[in-house]
């Protein structure tokens, strides 16, 4: 599969998540997006989903890097489904580090102007399947 656009915005996603930018990282986000905190809790709209990521940093003690795996797009029209390997590096307290690795389902709408943003931002993936 050729390198599909969303890979650089994943990537800088990423990255902005792992500098704790969370301003930066609601650019990537649709005002009406929605974040799988834990498989029985959301944030819709940028203002709680920047929330979240900073409670995320203080649950993970600033530590957390987001890295991707295997990537694959599947599109149509301005919507993409994305599905990859998600991985979560942290360290505790004491520095003791752990990697996370998740199947991660995202959803992409294009905007008219061809920039790409989140709408569901679920890097819990099918693990949603029963855990709720």
């Amino acid at each position: 599969m050729a390198c599909h656009p969303l890979k650089q915005v994943i990537e800088a996603a990423d990255k902005a998540i792992t500098e704790e930018d969370f301003d930066a990282l609601m650019e990537f986000y649709a005002d009406d997006a929605t974040l799988v905190i834990k498989p029985d809790l959301v944030a819709t709209g940028k203002e709680q989903i920047y929330k979240a990521f900073v409670a995320i940093a203080e649950y993970f003690n600033h530590s957390l890097v987001v890295k991707q795996g295997e990537m694959h797009v599947i599109q149509s029209g301005n919507t993409a489904l994305v599905i990859m390997e998600t991985v979560l590096e942290t360290s505790d307290n004491a520095g003791v580090a752990s990697c996370i690795s998740r199947r991660a389902t995202y959803v992409f709408r294009e905007e008219p102007v061809g920039k790409w943003l989140c709408v569901i931002d679920n890097s819990y993936g099918t693990d949603l399947l029963g855990a709720m």
